[in-house]
């Protein structure tokens, strides 16, 4: 393959809001897969708030990044090369990859993505781990929303508008993402 393998990593831990320094843009040869292994191609990747306290040396629940390591996160990729034969090439899968172009990943490691049930895209989010936390935070605290307020945020970085409407007579607080200018 051709191709090169783009990808950023782990320049320099941060201090205070992570920055253009932080990061570096290398890249590789694509990588090759072995047996068993499948080489994907970056579609989308996330971009989730937990990622700032892996860029951390600080104890936390998840092991830091290193120096130079590649950045993190959930993909939704096309597969382009296989060698397994339960994930053909053109599957689209929700990987760990990271944010590089490519990856080799074990095939038992994807889930595989059905395009013409749901847009893949929302396998990192409303049905990925930003969805499926918010879901188990309401139904595992038994929200009751008697009396309460439920606010939802689906913004990043602070780039939410605030609407206020009614649903089922109860007064909800609803934002939406902004587009950056």
């Amino acid at each position: 393959m051709s191709e090169v393998n783009r990808r950023i990593v782990l320049a320099e831990r941060p201090q205070g809001r992570p920055g253009p320094r932080n990061f570096r843009l290398e890249e590789a040869p694509v990588p090759e897969p072995g047996a068993g292994e499948v080489l994907c191609r970056t579609i989308y990747l996330s971009l989730d708030p937990y990622m700032r306290g892996r860029m951390s040396a600080a104890k936390s629940y998840a092991a830091p990044l290193e120096i130079g390591d590649v950045m993190l996160g959930g993909t939704v990729c096309e597969v382009v090369e296989s060698r397994a034969a339960d994930v053909p090439v053109g599957t689209m899968v929700l990987s760990f990859s990271g944010w590089q172009t490519h990856s080799v990943v074990p095939a038992n490691a994807v889930r595989r993505l059905d395009p013409s049930a749901v847009p893949v895209s929302t396998a990192l989010g409303v049905l990925g781990m930003p969805g499926f936390t918010a879901y188990a935070g309401l139904l595992e605290i038994e929200y009751d929303g008697l009396g309460a307020a439920l606010v939802v945020f689906v913004g990043y970085d602070g780039l939410a508008e605030p609407l206020q409407r009614r649903d089922a007579g109860r007064d909800l607080l609803d934002f939406r993402a902004v587009p950056v200018r």
